[in-house]
């Protein structure tokens, strides 16, 4: 993970300090925070009323852009705060978005700075606007005589946090399912009580509008990839019926990952949901209307997010939309189809019940695995794979995106990716393997799979990819080293059965003059 220390940059030496190595080398979070006074020398002709052409702006824009990205390249993640105005005051008044007036022009200037830098990979521009609805006031000038600040306390701590999610996002500590509660928090009403022809979703109501509006933010969420569930002391076939027959009903059947809807506590409930779905308890956030239910799961589970909640349904859809725990430093087509997964995932387990033993459905799931090399085409999708899972990953290495594809240019380095699928759908990219070779040895260094393909064998088959390349190189031995988290037990589980040796803790030996037994039911492709 990035550093902890924090370093100010010198008042005023603003370039001197991004033409400078950052003090922390490259692990280090670099945010850049500017006023555009201070960045670009001709705004201050246009805030002193001055003939300014916005040819000029854009080119000191540029100027700036050419420091920032220089800077990324000696960091591993750097954060550009937008631009405001650093005063308060009306501008031009109804002259302000004109082609000539403050607001147009800056906003330009904020484009062109977005623009530029999202052809850096780990640069990314935070937008300050959010900072300053957070405070009131926002701005104060005694701040800035006293303190050379041009914003009070409320937008720092804004700012701060919006910093914290951003690094959360970059090194895979993202929060990834959303649990709920039915009954006055997803709709409005009891449905025991009233019946779902009663409850108040959507219409002309401003209640069921609340409520319609909150599963349209929890469906924009799903949507990014953020799975959804339900947690809920009912009748299952009540609520479910009314999930399919409410005609205001925004979310549907389709959209959930897995529900537990009895009368049982929802603390031991929520365990139960979140070991079916693979995840961990840092994956998850709980959100109930009833205050005591929210001390409840919040007291016995303290790695789940249970955020206090607004008494009025009014705020739901702000309060979720407000969270700042989802932040993703890329969204890819497998986190946009992830609801489909999910609800192809229920289908696999109802299937289950059908056969005598789990072998017998893992040979009749019809489980095909594609191996590819990394590419252009899914580095992408493999990063964020390295930096979102945490349980089966053997290193669990946090990289961006030119320090993985640094790595993997190295002599001897090499990788595959893997996705997988079988006759209830597509379960996309879920796998990556990486390994190095020394002397008569392969080391295998990422071992990761997704929790969506844990439980398959796909983790026997991707052994037998890397003891195969192995011989292919004419190496007489495989190893892999796990590092040891607080998330990565299961991979550490499944390698102390894999067959491998534990030769000392924690790391694993294979002679390739041994065949390492590939599940027979598994099809290899490759692209």
């Amino acid at each position: 993970a990035p550093s902890s220390k924090a370093l100010a940059c010198p008042y005023g030496q603003l370039y001197q300090s991004l033409s400078a190595p950052p003090p922390m080398g490259s692990d280090s979070v670099v945010f850049v925070w500017t006023r555009p006074e201070g960045a670009i020398s001709e705004w201050q002709s246009q805030l002193d009323g001055r003939p300014t052409q916005m040819e000029d702006l854009l080119a000191g824009v540029d100027l700036f852009c050419d420091a920032v990205v220089a800077q990324a390249g000696k960091c591993r993640l750097l954060l550009v705060a937008s631009w405001l105005p650093s005063q308060a005051g009306r501008g031009l008044g109804m002259l302000d978005w004109s082609p000539d007036g403050n607001a147009s022009r800056l906003a330009q200037m904020n484009l062109r700075l977005a623009q530029r830098l999202s052809q850096v990979k780990n640069a990314f521009v935070l937008d300050a606007q959010k900072w300053i609805d957070a405070a009131q006031p926002a701005r104060d000038s005694k701040f800035w005589y006293l303190a050379k600040t041009p914003f009070t306390e409320g937008v720092h701590k804004a700012a701060s946090a919006d910093v914290k999610a951003a690094i959360r996002g970059v090194t895979g500590q993202t929060r990834k399912l959303i649990i709920v509660d039915l009954d006055d928090t997803l709709w409005g009403g009891i449905v025991g009580d009233d019946g779902w022809q009663n409850l108040k979703i959507g219409g002309h109501d401003p209640i069921g509008e609340a409520h319609a509006d909150f599963q349209r933010a929890l469906l924009s969420l799903n949507h990014r990839g953020i799975a959804l569930a339900v947690v809920s002391k009912n009748t299952e076939s009540t609520a479910l019926e009314s999930i399919d027959q409410h005609p205001e009903m925004i979310l549907r059947r389709k959209n959930f990952a897995g529900w537990r809807i009895n009368w049982n506590d929802k603390a031991g409930n929520i365990v139960e949901l979140v070991k079916e779905l693979n995840l961990g308890m840092q994956s998850v956030v709980f959100i109930d209307d009833n205050p005591a239910e929210r001390g409840r799961v919040r007291e016995a589970l303290p790695d789940v997010l249970v955020p206090e909640w607004p008494k009025d349904p009014a705020h739901y859809a702000d309060a979720v939309r407000a969270l700042n725990c989802f932040d993703q430093s890329t969204i890819t087509a497998e986190d946009r189809g992830r609801a489909e997964m999910y609800a192809s995932e229920r289908s696999r387990r109802v299937s289950q019940t059908e056969f005598s033993s789990p072998q017998e459905w893992l040979r009749n799931l019809g489980i095909r695995v594609n191996v590819a090399p990394v590419t252009d085409i899914n580095r992408k999708r493999v990063v964020q794979l390295a930096n979102k899972t945490n349980q089966l990953n053997l290193a669990t290495r946090r990289l961006t995106e030119e320090e993985f594809t640094a790595w993997l240019g190295r002599e001897g380095h090499d990788a595959r990716a893997l996705s997988v699928a079988d006759r209830f759908g597509d379960i996309g990219l879920t796998g990556v393997i990486s390994w190095r070779t020394d002397g008569d040895t392969l080391e295998i260094v990422d071992y990761i799979l997704s929790c969506r393909a844990m439980g398959r064998q796909v983790e026997e088959f991707m052994l037998a990819l890397a003891i195969e390349a192995a011989k292919e190189a004419g190496k007489s031995k495989v190893i892999a080293r796990l590092l040891p988290t607080e998330r990565n037990g299961p991979c550490l589980e499944f390698w102390r059965h894999s067959g491998f040796a534990e030769t000392e803790s924690n790391l694993f030996v294979w002679q390739t003059g041994q065949s390492y037994p590939a599940p027979p039911f598994i099809t290899l492709e490759r692209t």
